[in-house]
C-alpha cells in the first residue's frame, strides 16, 4: 500500500442530523465520497418532513434564555475545542470536499476569528438613544431602541468552505439568541455536523439548533416556505436563490449567490505583486469560492510582461492528493464539476483562446489553467466558472476596464491593481459590485466587516458578523419621559 493510499486508510464517520441535540433514527443514510479517489469517507441519517415540523416546534417552544455572557462563553468555548480539534476538522473538510489540507487548516482558522468576533459582539451593547426636544415641536422625552432576537431562522449553506460558510450563519444567530435550524450541502455535510456537536459540547441550549439533511422536498422547501420561520439566509447558485426567493413568502431574506469577480491590472501596477495576486485568487480553495479570481483583466500594454511572470508563479500551483501537505490545488467538489470547467475551456478555445498551462481533468482534479486571449462573450466569463481557471482578458484604458468589469450579471467583489490613487477612487465610484479592494484580491475582507453583492450576486444585504447579527434581529423603540 503506497503512502497515497495509506491517507486514505480511514473508517467513515458515521454522523447523524439532530433536533435540538437529539439525534435522528432513521433508516435512511447519506453517503459522503471523496472527490479525491472516491473513499467512502461518512455517513449522515436523514431527516424528513416530520423531523422538518419537530425542529421548527422544538425551537419555538424556546428554553433556557441565554444571557449576553452565556452567549459570549458559549461561542468563545466553541472557539478553543475548534483549535483543540483543528487537525481532525481539516481532515474531515479536505476528505469530503477535496480541498487542499493547507486550505482546510487555514479554513479552520478563519472559523477562529468568526467564532472570537462574535462572541466579542455578543457583549457590546446595541441600543440608540434619540433626544425628543430637538425641535420646537418636540417633547422632553427620550427613545430608545433595542435589538430583539428573532423567533426563528434558517440557514441554508453551500459545499465550499463546508466549516466557514457554516458558522458565518450559526454563529451571528447565537450571539443574537435566534434559533436556527441548519441545511448543510448535501456533498459537505460532516464538518458542519461535527461543528453543530461541538456548540452541544461547548453548552449551546439544544433548542437553539437543529440540523437537518435530507431530500429537498422534504426538508429544505418545507423550511423555506414555513411561514413560522422569520428568516432565511442561504448562500449558492443563483437560480436556487432566486428560487428560494420566490417560495419564501412573508419574511427576511438574506441571499449570498455567485460572482464573476475581476482582478484589474492597470499599467502602472506591481507586476510581482499582481502575478502573486493572480494567482492566489485564481486557484486558491481549488477556485471555489464566490469570490475568487474568475477574470484577469490586463491592460494591453502590460499583457506580455505579466503573463511572463504570471505563468512562472502559477507553475508555483501544483494540483494532486488534497492530503498531502505539499498539495496546493485540490480537486473540486466533483468529477461533473470538472467536466464542466474542461467544457468551458474547450469551447473559449474553439472561439480563440490559448491555454498556456494546465487544462488537463483527471476525475475531479482539475489542473490550475491559464487561458489566454479569451473573447468577452466566451463562456466561462459570461458565466461563473467555479474551479482554478484564470482566463485572461485585455482591455485599452480605464474606461474600457470599467466597462468590461460591469458586463456580466454579477456584481460581488472586484480587486483594481494601480498605483495611481484618482483612478482608484474612480473604480471605487463606477465598479457595479458589493466590494472594491484596491492593490488586493476581490475576496479580502475579515470576517467581521460586511460582505455581499448586487445583481445577481444578491440582494445587496450583507454578511459579515455584525451585519449578519442586524440580520437575524429586529429592531424594538420605546419613549420614556425624559
Amino acid at each position: 500500500m503506497g503512502s497515497s493510499e495509506k491517507k486514505y486508510d480511514i473508517q467513515p464517520q458515521h454522523l447523524s442530523s439532530y433536533i435540538a441535540g437529539k439525534k435522528i433514527q432513521s433508516d435512511s443514510l447519506l453517503e459522503v465520497f471523496s472527490p479525491y479517489n472516491g473513499t467512502l469517507v461518512g455517513t449522515v441519517t436523514l431527516a424528513d418532513s416530520h423531523d422538518v415540523e419537530a425542529a421548527i416546534s422544538v425551537a419555538l417552544a424556546k428554553g433556557e434564555v441565554t444571557s449576553r455572557y452565556d452567549r459570549f462563553t458559549i461561542l468563545d468555548k466553541t472557539r478553543q475545542l475548534l483549535m483543540e480539534n483543528q487537525e481532525d476538522f481539516a481532515r474531515t473538510i479536505s476528505l469530503e470536499s477535496g480541498l487542499a489540507i493547507r486550505e482546510a487548516m487555514y479554513e479552520t482558522k478563519r472559523a477562529h476569528d468568526v467564532l472570537l468576533f462574535a462572541a466579542m459582539e455578543s457583549l457590546k451593547d446595541d441600543g440608540q438613544v434619540f433626544s425628543c426636544d430637538i425641535s420646537p415641536n418636540g417633547k422632553n422625552r427620550k427613545i430608545f431602541t433595542v435589538r430583539e432576537p428573532l423567533n426563528l431562522a434558517v440557514a441554508i449553506t453551500p459545499f465550499n468552505h463546508p466549516l466557514n460558510q457554516v458558522i458565518h450563519k450559526i454563529a451571528p444567530a447565537i450571539a443574537t439568541g435566534t434559533p436556527v435550524i441548519l441545511k448543510p450541502s448535501e456533498k459537505t455535510p460532516l464538518t458542519a455536523i461535527k461543528l453543530v456537536e461541538l456548540l452541544y459540547k461547548a453548552g449551546l441550549p439544544p433548542y437553539m439548533l437543529s440540523v437537518l439533511l435530507g431530500p429537498t422536498k422534504e426538508v429544505a422547501e418545507k423550511l423555506v416556505k414555513d411561514p413560522r420561520v422569520e428568516l432565511v439566509s442561504f448562500t449558492g447558485s443563483v437560480a436556487v436563490g432566486k428560487h428560494i426567493a420566490n417560495s419564501v413568502g412573508y419574511k427576511k431574506l438574506i441571499l449570498e449567490l455567485g460572482g464573476n469577480d475581476p482582478l484589474i491590472i492597470l499599467e502602472d501596477a506591481d507586476l510581482d505583486q499582481a502575478a502573486f495576486l493572480a494567482a492566489e485568487g485564481a486557484f486558491r480553495n481549488s477556485g471555489q469560492r464566490c469570490t475568487a479570481v474568475k477574470r484577469i483583466l490586463v491592460q494591453e500594454s502590460i499583457k506580455e510582461k505579466f503573463l511572463e511572470k504570471f505563468l512562472e508563479k502559477a507553475k508555483t500551483y501544483t494540483s494532486g492528493d488534497p492530503l498531502d501537505p505539499d498539495t496546493v490545488v485540490g480537486t473540486v467538489i466533483n468529477e461533473a464539476a470538472a467536466i464542466y470547467l474542461e467544457d468551458v475551456v474547450n469551447k473559449a478555445v474553439a472561439k480563440g483562446a490559448n491555454v498556456l498551462l494546465g487544462g488537463k481533468r483527471t476525475g475531479a482534479l482539475m489542473e490550475p489553467t491559464v487561458i489566454d486571449n479569451v473573447p468577452r462573450d466566451a463562456q466561462m466569463v459570461v458565466q461563473e466558472s467555479f474551479g482554478p481557471l484564470a482566463p485572461i482578458l485585455t482591455f485599452t484604458d480605464v474606461t474600457d476596464a470599467i466597462a468590461l468589469s460591469n458586463s456580466t450579471a454579477f456584481g460581488l467583489s472586484s480587486g483594481v491593481l494601480t498605483q495611481n490613487m484618482e483612478l482608484a477612487i474612480r473604480f471605487v465610484k463606477e465598479l457595479q459590485v458589493g466590494t472594491v479592494n484596491i492593490n488586493e484580491v476581490p475576496g479580502y475582507r475579515i470576517e467581521s466587516s460586511p460582505f455581499g453583492g448586487i445583481k445577481d450576486s444578491g440582494l445587496g444585504i450583507k454578511e459579515g458578523v455584525i451585519e449578519a447579527m442586524k440580520g437575524f434581529t429586529y429592531v424594538k423603540t420605546f419613549s420614556i419621559p425624559w
